[in-house]
């Protein structure tokens, strides 16, 4: 069976933001309300790094609020790497001044594309999940940005297992707020044929990266190749760049 090799990127790209330390959060609070010059060179420099892959999954990009200048992020992200293929799930609304989503570029057009809010104590969170190929044997690939709570992240995490549980072909990327080896991801890899990484990659914060809590996970059937940690522009993470052996039947 012929395979073929995918590069996959997952980002969080905290809307732009600059978050260079700790005291940012405080100094810089007002540009996660507010836009801000500095906002599209960083979506330009994510550009450049999304450009050399094949599927991007973003998480905490705007899709056009007062923050990012009513600019849709995604959009402009598609555009600017060169992207037939995006799409976009918007999710949390903070206040009217901005709304963050979970995004897609891709290079290889899908065959569907679905978007679930996820469960927890405080709404706003989801998972955008797209199809390449089609029937049982089809390549799908998740992307979710989980909650801060333990409680809320094991819900969240059962309904993505739910969603993955009987596939082959599965990826599931994003921003999971917690290390691979907690309860909670116990439960996603109990579930589903999801494999843990085989190794920890810390991610965050992006200044000095100490917690591993950005993961893109797959079957047994896809084979990471390698895997590594790059900067999202000034994002307070560091995004994971894969490359992933998928059997071309996947892809069909």
């Amino acid at each position: 069976m012929g395979k073929r090799r995918l590069r996959l990127l997952s980002a969080n790209i905290q809307a732009g933001n600059s978050t260079r330390g700790y005291s940012d959060y405080i100094t810089h609070s007002w540009s996660h309300l507010l836009p801000g010059n500095g906002k599209l060179g960083a979506l330009d420099a994510i550009a450049a790094l999304a450009q050399d892959h094949d599927i991007v999954g973003l998480q905490e990009t705007d899709p056009g609020s007062l923050r990012s200048g009513f600019t849709n992020q995604t959009h402009y992200l598609a555009e600017r790497a060169g992207f037939s293929w995006w799409s976009h799930q918007p999710n949390r609304m903070i206040g009217k001044l901005a709304t963050t989503a979970n995004g897609l570029l891709s290079r290889i057009e899908p065959s569907a594309v679905e978007e679930y809010p996820l469960p927890g104590r405080i709404g706003g969170r989801g998972v955008l999940l797209a199809s390449f190929g089609k029937g049982d044997a089809a390549l799908k690939v998740a992307i979710a940005h989980l909650s801060l709570g333990n409680q809320s992240r094991l819900s969240q995490l059962a309904f993505i297992a739910e969603l993955l549980s009987n596939q082959d072909h599965a990826v599931l990327m994003g921003d999971f707020n917690c290390d691979p080896g907690c309860r909670e991801m116990r439960t996603l890899f109990q579930q589903t044929q999801l494999q843990p990484p085989s190794q920890r990659i810390p991610t965050f914060p992006s200044w000095r990266p100490q917690r591993a809590i950005d993961h893109l996970l797959v079957t047994p059937a896809l084979s990471i190749a390698g895997m590594r940690a790059v900067p999202a522009a000034q994002s307070d993470h560091l995004a994971l760049s894969v490359e992933l052996d998928v059997p071309e039947a996947a892809l069909r």
